[in-house]
């Protein structure tokens, strides 16, 4: 269906986002949710409070450090800290993914209220199926799915909370890597331009490296050294082809 397509309502592209809780990426994250879930309950930590900070706090990278930072008696300016300066990598999703999902009528409300539910699986599920929906109903497509996602998960923690406590280390760490494996293999296989290998490959390596520098910053620093690599590589091409004759 291309962008000028009108067919269904908002709230028939709303059901189509909720739909979308069977894919193949809220799957992976709600069996990463199941690893958070036994981090917190062997943390000790009761189910209501792991129930709100899944709702509230949707990154699961921010929800390990701020669980960290409170059982490593850090105060509450210090893990609010913490937690924003994780969520810093999500600002770039939220600038591309805005401008694809936006009319000319999108109040801006809106558009704040929706990018709470910007992370990673939300991101890469948009990206790759908003092509399809008409532009009018981007914005109900994607609060179908987010909103979906967000209260998903948070009956799950209620649900398994129960049951997780005695999960072994390693199978909640496993659980818990799941996203990210499939958000590198779903950004290297949407890749529409060399720069984007380019940029993947310099940040795994610089990744480790920073860690051992810096690994307050390691994540940051990484994206900001392997993207601007990256850059001036696709800069450089971009001026050889243009001086070919």
């Amino acid at each position: 269906m291309d962008e000028g397509a009108t067919s269904g309502s908002g709230r028939d592209w709303f059901l189509v986002g909720m739909r979308g809780i069977f894919s193949l990426p809220a799957m992976i994250l709600m069996l990463s949710f199941v690893g958070f879930c036994a981090f917190t309950a062997q943390a000790g930590f009761p189910v209501e409070q792991v129930v709100f900070m899944t709702g509230v706090v949707w990154a699961l990278p921010a929800k390990v450090i701020l669980v960290s930072s409170i059982l490593g008696g850090a105060n509450v300016l210090t893990a609010f800290i913490a937690v924003t300066l994780s969520s810093i990598r999500l600002m770039p999703m939220v600038a591309a993914l805005v401008p694809e999902i936006r009319t000319q009528k999108t109040p801006t409300w809106l558009l704040l209220f929706l990018s709470h539910f910007v992370a990673i699986t939300a991101w890469v599920f948009a990206m790759e199926r908003v092509q399809t929906v008409p532009r009018e109903h981007r914005i109900a497509f994607f609060a179908g799915f987010g909103i979906t996602l967000v209260l998903a998960n948070m009956l799950l923690v209620a649900v398994v909370y129960q049951f997780v406590a005695e999960f072994p280390p390693l199978v909640s760490g496993c659980l818990f890597f799941l996203t990210p494996v499939y958000f590198l293999a779903s950004i290297w296989s949407s890749a529409r331009h060399p720069v984007i290998y380019v940029a993947l490959v310099i940040g795994l390596v610089a990744g480790p490296v920073f860690f051992w520098i810096a690994p307050e910053f390691d994540i940051l620093l990484a994206g900001l050294v392997g993207g601007t690599l990256a850059w001036l590589a696709e800069r450089e091409w971009r001026g050889r082809r243009e001086v070919r004759p």
